[in-house]
C-alpha cells in the first residue's frame, strides 16, 4: 500500500509573532486526529522554520527518540545533560530522551533556520538520555540506525534523473525535503510524504537538481 500525503494537508502550527512556523505531518499538540497518530514508531514529523532570534525555550521530553535534520541555517541545542552544540546543514542530531531530559532549540544566527524533526517511540521505555551529532557526511547516503526504535534513516540527494531504490522493509516513510521526485507515477515536492506498507522494488526518480529526501525503514 502506498499513501501519499501532501504538504498542504499538514497541520500548520507554531507562533508567527514569535518567528516560528511549524508544519506537522501527524496529529500533534492541539491538532488531534485519531486517524493520523503515527506510522510504525514514527509519532511526529515536523518541519520547523525559525526566524533569527526565535526558538523553543527549555521543555521536557521522555521515552522518545528525537532525530533532527538541519536544512538551512544553524540550530543551537542545549540540554539538561550539559551538552551545548550548533547543528549545521547536513548534520543529523539524535537526542534519546529515555527516562527524561530537558532541552532548548534556538536560532541564534543571522539567517532563517529550517529543520525537519522526527519523533520515534522506543521499543522499551526508560534508560539514560543520550545525545549524538553525525556531521555533514551523513548526506552521502550512509544509513543511520536508531536501534532503540528498530528504525533506520537514509538521507539521499540524488542527481537529476537518478533513481534511488527504497528499502523493502515492512514499513517505509518518505519525506521530501527539497526538489521534486517521482514515485509510482506521483510527483512529490517539498513537504510531501509517502507512507508505504508491504511493497517491494520501489524506486524514487529525481526530476531535477537539488532534490533531498529522507527515507525511514521500520519493522512491521
Amino acid at each position: 500500500m502506498i499513501s501519499v500525503h501532501r504538504a498542504e494537508e499538514s497541520y500548520r502550527g507554531g507562533d508567527r509573532e514569535a518567528g516560528i512556523l511549524s508544519r506537522h505531518a501527524f496529529s500533534f499538540g492541539g491538532f488531534y486526529d485519531p486517524d493520523n497518530l503515527r506510522f510504525g514508531p514514527l509519532m511526529a514529523c515536523n518541519t520547523e522554520r525559525l526566524e533569527p532570534g526565535a526558538g523553543f525555550e527549555e521543555h521536557p521530553h521522555s521515552h522518545t527518540e528525537i532525530v533532527t535534520w538541519v536544512v538551512e541555517g544553524e540550530l543551537t541545542h542545549r540540554d539538561s545533560t550539559g551538552r551545548a552544540t550548533r547543528v549545521r546543514p547536513g548534520d543529523l542530531q539524535h537526542l534519546s530522551a529515555a527516562s527524561g531530559v530537558r532541552h532548548v532549540e534556538r536560532n541564534d544566527g543571522d539567517t532563517p533556520l529550517t529543520f525537519v524533526q522526527m519523533w520515534l517511540a522506543p521499543l522499551e521505555p526508560g534508560g539514560e538520555p543520550a545525545y549524538t551529532v553525525v556531521p555533514g557526511p551523513a548526506r552521502a547516503g550512509a544509513p543511520y540506525a536508531v536501534p532503540a526504535a528498530g528504525a533506520v534513516l537514509h538521507a539521499h540527494r540524488p542527481a537529476a534523473g537518478e533513481r534511488v531504490a527504497l528499502p523493502g522493509a515492512p514499513k517505509v516513510y518518505v519525506q521530501v525535503v527539497s526538489g521534486t521526485v517521482r514515485l509510482d507515477g506521483e510527483e512529490l515536492g517539498p513537504g510531501d510524504s509517502v507512507r508505504i506498507s508491504d511493497e517491494q522494488g520501489l524506486r524514487l526518480l529525481a526530476d531535477g537538481p537539488a532534490a533531498e529526501v529522507l527515507v525511514w525503514e521500520f519493522p512491521g
